[in-house]
């Protein structure tokens, strides 16, 4: 028996399916370059902040992520738009700027459109490609700024709505919250769920840059200078509602000094002077435990020069009571 795909009848052509268009096929391929162009420009940001825990403008104007240097941040506007791409690349959202930007409800962030020329179309100029970023799911980068010419990178960010008579656009600062039900109504277990994953994608690193930048790049207890191996320590943990993501809350340390402080191993009392749990000083182990623990205690504390980003004596007095109930 011939089967109906081995067929010659010329009638049972009739029912196969249209062969995708030339004009198809060339936007599918141009997205998948597109896509993997700015999953490697996400990935040459991520390795340079890791590196020095912020992104200078001078860096941005010229960053090579496999096709030879390029600008990735507009000189003098929010939204970069370059001419080789689909759609929006990068915008910049200025906490003390002019636009109201900020997070919108739980899960979202709100985008507000460029500013047009008064008689031209608000949804024009350079909002429309941030549009089309939406149309086409393509992510974008979202450079925070924290201080002139530097910026922390929140990636990738998702265009999910635009209320135009608001003029802006709503991002989902996460690939898995682009697929809530409702990202404006959640539920408990869905809404703790998007603080989460905000607080890692945005808040985190802009108080790690904040940090690191007041403590000059150096752990606060060892002065270790190897930016890779530092953490933005808080002080009052960010899981209470006084922990909030401010200088004055935060300490720079390396990794094992951070784990340390966190276990109660080692302590901050409020005159800035390091200790170390009396057991752990009686341990015998290791050069890590003689060098890197033992032989912190009594030590001063490096602290930032500028008295408006000193630790906060109040929070440390609190964490230090906690320190010596546990020894």
């Amino acid at each position: 028996m011939t089967s109906p795909s081995s067929s010659r009848d010329p009638n049972s052509w009739n029912s196969l399916p249209e062969p995708p268009s030339s004009a198809i096929l060339e936007l599918v391929a141009d997205l998948s370059e597109e896509f993997s162009k700015r999953e490697a420009l996400m990935h040459a940001l991520a390795s340079e902040f890791a590196q020095k825990a912020v992104l200078t403008s001078s860096w941005l104007s010229r960053v090579d992520f496999g096709w030879g240097p390029e600008r990735v941040k507009d000189v003098s506007k929010g939204i970069w738009n370059p001419s080789s791409y689909a759609a929006t690349l990068t915008i910049v959202s200025d906490p003390n700027g002019e636009y109201d930007d900020g997070d919108h409800g739980d899960s979202l962030y709100r985008y507000s459109y460029e500013r047009r020329p008064p008689g031209q179309d608000p949804r024009g100029g350079s909002n429309a490609k941030l549009r089309e970023a939406m149309q086409l799911g393509l992510p974008v980068v979202m450079l925070r700024k924290v201080a002139g010419g530097k910026f922390v990178p929140v990636m990738p960010v998702y265009v999910v709505k635009e209320e135009p008579e608001r003029r802006r656009f709503l991002l989902a600062l996460d690939e898995s919250l682009r697929f809530l039900p409702d990202p404006s109504h959640l539920t408990e277990d869905q809404r703790r769920y998007a603080e989460r994953v905000v607080r890692q994608r945005m808040h985190q690193p802009e108080f790690r840059s904040r940090v690191l930048g007041a403590y000059e790049l150096k752990c606060a207890v060892c002065d270790l200078r190897k930016a890779p191996l530092l953490d933005a320590a808080h002080i009052t943990a960010d899981t209470e509602d006084t922990g909030l993501p401010v200088v004055t809350n935060g300490l720079a340390l390396c990794k094992i000094h951070h784990a340390a402080y966190d276990e109660n191993i080692l302590g901050i009392s409020p005159d800035y002077i390091v200790h170390i749990n009396r057991q752990v000083l009686t341990e015998i182990d290791g050069p890590m435990l003689k060098y890197g623990l033992q032989q912190m205690d009594q030590r001063p504390l490096w602290v930032p020069r500028r008295v408006v980003e000193k630790p906060d004596r109040d929070r440390l007095a609190a964490r230090f009571d906690v320190f010596k109930q546990v020894g």
